[in-house]
């Protein structure tokens, strides 16, 4: 038999000290690691659901309502208040921005809604423009199609 133990009382006694000890702490550890674990539990059981919609508020006077989030959203930001499902559908459409990340328009199975952004420069704010001013839609295409938003590069001659 292998026995690496050694033959005197003394260290054999100073041994079982030693690792009495490291089993103390060890037993400590792990009745740390449990309470943590269940007091996480807990606390993810007893967690308030979020709220299906969000108001993101602005800044200032009456704090007004900026944009319209799902609950979940990761861009919401830090200043909210939570609204139910008909009051998210009256404010999108009344005009107020929807989120571009979590679309709680689609969401909310509402269409066709117009955006409401800050003119972008560019392209997008020409076609806006075309779009606001004249209602026909084959006007809009053909008014579209004149625009030159981009000057053409002309290849050089050999």
């Amino acid at each position: 038999m292998f026995d690496d133990l050694p033959p005197d009382l003394d260290r054999l006694l100073t041994l079982r000290v030693w690792h009495a000890m490291w089993l103390q702490r060890i037993d400590a550890k792990i009745a740390a690691v449990r309470k943590r674990q269940a007091e996480q539990e807990h606390g993810q059981r007893s967690r308030p659901r979020p709220p299906d919609w969000v108001v993101q508020l602005g800044i200032g006077v009456g704090r007004p309502p900026v944009q319209i989030h799902t609950g979940d959203c990761h861009m919401k930001g830090t200043r909210l208040r939570p609204v139910d499902r008909d009051e998210a559908r009256r404010l999108l459409t009344t005009g107020l921005r929807a989120c571009t990340h979590c679309q709680p328009d689609t969401q909310l199975h509402i269409l066709d809604l117009a955006t409401h952004h800050p003119p972008a420069g560019g392209c997008a704010w020409a076609a806006q423009q075309v779009l606001e001013k004249d209602g026909s839609v084959a006007s809009r295409l053909d008014t579209l199609r004149g625009l030159t938003l981009r000057p053409r590069v002309q290849p050089h001659s050999l």
